[in-house]
Formats: structure tokens, C-alpha cells, sequence
């Protein structure tokens, strides 16, 4: 089997980084390709790549840039926040990051950056794209991974496929959910009226397992880690995730920067992103040293349990430039199809107007 050739805007493929880990391996302890030091204490299987080294200012010695970087502490699918933090790649990047854990409306995040309460965040696109499609001064710099959202259906229900959830009903955590703007494109697709074709019943996130047990809904959607953790439940049975056929390659969680800090501190807005897309290549390539330090800041499940879920998930996915351009212009494509976006957006415009390129 011949490797298929790196599509333009990624980092390299999981086959190609494992080459590099194999010459890697032969330098010294701590080291990476062309002898740079790639993470702080912890293994270092190989370099994260030309992209997320950081620039030759960034690693000057000097003050750390400081920086309030707004992301969700019981979100497993950004583990690559504390990562960042805990394995000193912030520091190697010229930053001195401070967490803001933000549980609030995504309005309310994208507001607090777009004001200056925080300087960048991170999150998931499928719930960014509609208040930013609103005109908030933050700009999309890199994809961060792909996975983490899942539809759980009721075995007893006979729920085992998208097809069997029409005129049933789906729990959600809340109507703007990015599960339901997800698991409504892979409805529309299936010829199920996503507005009509099913009922949305709105729980408190932790009891969406318990009100398909009480049989309120038939199915769930919903993110790790919790959704990891009910699948383990023999009554759920996995219907479909955001890997699912078309999206196996899609970008979920992306990394955003206020604007006023882009136009005025390129250079730091850049050394962020690199250090967040650096900290995604650890994750991919050791999970369960990301686990332990996920673990220690909140994270529910076991350390096991959260390295399987990041294994899971594809870290080793982070598009940037022509590529992730070319996913939110699809994004925005379907998200107009189910009545998310304005039907009015010109989703090739759209994607311009919120990506920013702070790496070239």
C-alpha cells in the first residue's frame, strides 16, 4: 500500500510522523528532528513538524506574553489546553497563558474574546459558526481535531441506525447543542426532515442517559466524555459520530483569536496557535500522558477511560489555510440546509471573513 500524498493545509500523516518517529528515535533524549526540543518533561516520540515549532522570536528569551485563553475544563476534546500548559509548550511559544474556564452561551465566549476578556478560545466549530455568521470580531486560525460528538440510541427502542429515528425522539442538552446541529446534517442527509422528522427534547446535559432509560426519548446526543462513558452502558448502542462516512476527515474543535489581538500582535496570535497545534500533535501521539493531565484539572472518567477517547478521537488531524477554509465553506453549506445559517450566506465569503492565517 502506497501512502497517499499530504493534503494541502495539513500536518503530516499519522504514517508520515511515524517514519519521522523512527529516525527521531536514534537522537538524544528530549529531542526531536534537527535537534529541537519538542515538549518539556514526559516522552518525546518525534517532532510536531515545521508548523507548530515555534518562530525564532517566539523562543527568544525575554517576559512571556500573557494571555487569557477561554476554553471548557470538562470538554476532554480539548485536553490539548492543559497539555500545552502543564508540558511547558506555552512557555517554549513566548506565552504565559491564563485559563478562563467558560461554561456559559457560546455568545457569551465569543462576546468576552471579541471584548477583550479573553484574548482566544477554544471550541467547537458547529457551535461557533451561527454566532459568528453574527459578525463577533474573533477569526478562526487552525482546526484542532476531529470526533467527540455521538448519537446513542435505545437498543430497546430497536435505535441502531440514523434510518430508525424517524418520529422518534432525540435528548439534547439544548437547542444551539453542536450534537444537534450535527446529528440534524446526517438526518437531512438520510431524507429525515430534521425539523420535523424527529423531536428535540431539551435535559440537563448529565441526565440525557437517564431520560432515554425512562423512555422520554429513544436516543441522545451529546459529547465526551460523557457520552463515552453511557456507551459503556449495554442498553445504548452507537448510532453514528462526527467520524461518520463524509466527516471522517472533518475538523470539530477549532482554535479562535480575537481580532483586535490579530491586527495588532500577529506574532502572538500566531505563537498561540502554533503552541495549541503543537500541544494536538502531543495528544495524538501519547494520549495517555494528555489523560493524566486532563485528569488532574477536573476531567471525569478514569485515566483510561480519557485516553481511550482521545485515541478515539483524531488528534493527529489539524487543518489549517486552503484546507480548513475548504471544510467551513462545507460546514456552511449544510448548516443553510437545516436552517442554521441564513440561506442568504455566501458560505465561500463566509469562510474568509472568519479564518485568519496567523502561521505563514
Amino acid at each position: 500500500m502506497t501512502d497517499e500524498p499530504p493534503r494541502p493545509g495539513l500536518l503530516p500523516s499519522r504514517r508520515s510522523l511515524l517514519r519521522a518517529g523512527a529516525a527521531a528515535a536514534a537522537l538524544p533524549l528530549g529531542f526531536g528532528m534537527g535537534g529541537v526540543r519538542a515538549w518539556g518533561p514526559g516522552p518525546v516520540p518525534f517532532d510536531p513538524g515545521p508548523i507548530c515549532r515555534p518562530a525564532a522570536a517566539e523562543g527568544a528569551a525575554g517576559p512571556l506574553k500573557p494571555i487569557k485563553l477561554a476554553w471548557n475544563a470538562t470538554a476532554i476534546c480539548t485536553a490539548a489546553a492543559p497539555l500545552a500548559k502543564e508540558r511547558g509548550i506555552f512557555a517554549a511559544h513566548g506565552l504565559d497563558v491564563e485559563f478562563v474556564n467558560f461554561g456559559g452561551s457560546t455568545e457569551a465566549l465569543l462576546e468576552a474574546i471579541a471584548t477583550g476578556k479573553a484574548d482566544a478560545g477554544i471550541g467547537m466549530a458547529l457551535r461557533w459558526l451561527k454566532p459568528l455568521e453574527q459578525g463577533f470580531d474573533v477569526k478562526i486560525t487552525a482546526g484542532l481535531h476531529g470526533g467527540c460528538l455521538r448519537l446513542l440510541g435505545a437498543k430497546s427502542a430497536g435505535i441502531t441506525d440514523i434510518a430508525a429515528l424517524k418520529g422518534k425522539t432525540i435528548a439534547i442538552s439544548d437547542h444551539a447543542s453542536p450534537a444537534k446541529n450535527f446529528f440534524a446534517l446526517l438526518l437531512a442527509k438520510a431524507g429525515i426532515d430534521p425539523e420535523t422528522g424527529v423531536e428535540w427534547r431539551p435535559y440537563p446535559a448529565d441526565l440525557l442517559n437517564l431520560a432515554v432509560e425512562k423512555g422520554e426519548a429513544q436516543a441522545l446526543a451529546d459529547s465526551d466524555p460523557r457520552t463515552w462513558i453511557w456507551l459503556k452502558d449495554p442498553k445504548f448502542a452507537e448510532v453514528a459520530t462526527n467520524l461518520s462516512g463524509d466527516y471522517a476527515d472533518r475538523t470539530c474543535c477549532v482554535v479562535a483569536v480575537r481580532g483586535s489581538l490579530i491586527r495588532g500582535d500577529r506574532a502572538a496570535a500566531g505563537a498561540l496557535t502554533r503552541a495549541v497545534l503543537e500541544a494536538g500533535h502531543r495528544v495524538h501521539a501519547d494520549p495517555e500522558d494528555a489523560a493524566r493531565i486532563f485528569s488532574g484539572y477536573g476531567g471525569r472518567g478514569s485515566v483510561e477511560d480519557l485516553a481511550a477517547m482521545l485515541r478515539s478521537q483524531h488528534h493527529g488531524d489539524r487543518p489549517v489555510g486552503a484546507d480548513l477554509k475548504r471544510q467551513l465553506v462545507l460546514y456552511g453549506d449544510e448548516l443553510k440546509q437545516v436552517n442554521v445559517l441564513k440561506r442568504s450566506t455566501d458560505t465561500a465569503k463566509f469562510a474568509e471573513r472568519v479564518y485568519a492565517d496567523v502561521l505563514s
